[in-house]
């Protein structure tokens, strides 16, 4: 069944009108003129066939007919406002769904969103671990995080923080008789691979070592395993930057060797463009850089001291 609805800007200014019981008070109201409201107001009454206002000298009357309609659009226009106040207020507040990799979920997001609550008690968030991407337009989600090149097109992308890749491993391997001194000291440990052994091919050459053998050491899937297993002291893991902060700032890996490989890849913050502004995610966003900037201060302090 098809909907015969006048034009709102009209309701609007029979509303307005009749709660005044003036023309003149409506426009002041409405920002617009009062011959404009007389006129929206006409052409209500010619499409409904119906007397709305008697038009007396210097006072407007509203009929019979006019205080029935009156109560059925203003209950219509209070409806449309509560339900556009609750719609904003979600955009604004409420849940904030977030999908990321389970890799910077483990090692890096989920330890801090304590710190994001007390912040922001008016946001709860929800975090999806997956690695495909996001269908923004299909799927109930604000804001990604995902590793990749950042050539996303018709989506919002902010890189969080740059990256490099670095050998890191426990402590305890940093120490006594097969102590890691220098990258030749390699080929007295175990390497730990992530998805095949290139990283560490790659590497090597650029650190001029030779006699390295890259058939040894267990290959691993997720980047979170292969640096939980060097914290774990198994082995020497190559770790990118962002994987490998918390660990480092809290002792429980350090870098033996200076020498870091640049990556072409990146974390980025990845939105709908239309919706980048929203408050929620803003604040979201913005969150995500202070944190990323404060732990690159943070790395740098370790690496000078």
């Amino acid at each position: 069944m098809t909907r015969r609805l006048p034009p709102l800007n009209a309701l609007k200014a029979f509303e307005s009108a009749a709660r005044h019981e003036s023309f003149t008070r409506a426009a002041e109201e409405l920002h617009v003129t009062q011959g404009a409201v007389s006129q929206q107001v006409k052409a209500l009454e010619a499409d409904l066939g119906l007397k709305l206002f008697l038009r007396e000298p210097r006072r407007l009357v509203i009929t019979g007919a006019g205080r029935d309609y009156l109560a059925v659009v203003r209950d219509a226009l209070d409806r449309i406002a509560s339900g556009t106040e609750r719609l904003l207020q979600r955009q604004n507040a409420g849940t904030l769904t977030v999908s990321t990799s389970p890799n910077f979920a483990a090692k890096w997001l989920v330890h801090r969103l304590g710190r994001f609550a007390e912040l922001h008690p008016g946001i709860d968030l929800r975090v999806s671990a997956s690695l495909h991407h996001v269908d923004f337009a299909r799927e109930e989600v604000d804001v990604a995080i995902r590793h990749g090149d950042g050539v996303l097109p018709g989506l919002e992308v902010t890189r969080l923080c740059k990256e490099e890749l670095f050998p890191v491993c426990s402590p305890k391997l940093a120490t006594g008789p097969a102590a890691l001194r220098r990258p030749a000291d390699l080929a007295r440990h175990t390497l730990l691979h992530l998805d095949s052994r290139q990283d560490w091919l790659k590497w090597l050459d650029a650190a001029g070592v030779t006699g390295v053998d890259l058939s040894r050491g267990p290959v691993l899937n997720q980047a979170s395993m292969v640096v939980d297993a060097a914290v774990d002291g198994q082995g020497v893991a190559l770790a990118r930057t962002a994987l490998a902060a918390r660990d480092l700032l809290a002792g429980r890996l350090v870098r033996p060797f200076d020498l870091a490989l640049p990556v072409s890849y990146a974390y980025w913050i990845v939105c709908p463009r239309a919706n980048a502004e929203l408050p929620k995610i803003a604040t979201f966003r913005g969150w995500l850089l202070a944190e990323a900037a404060e732990e690159t201060l943070r790395l740098a302090a370790l690496a000078s001291g």
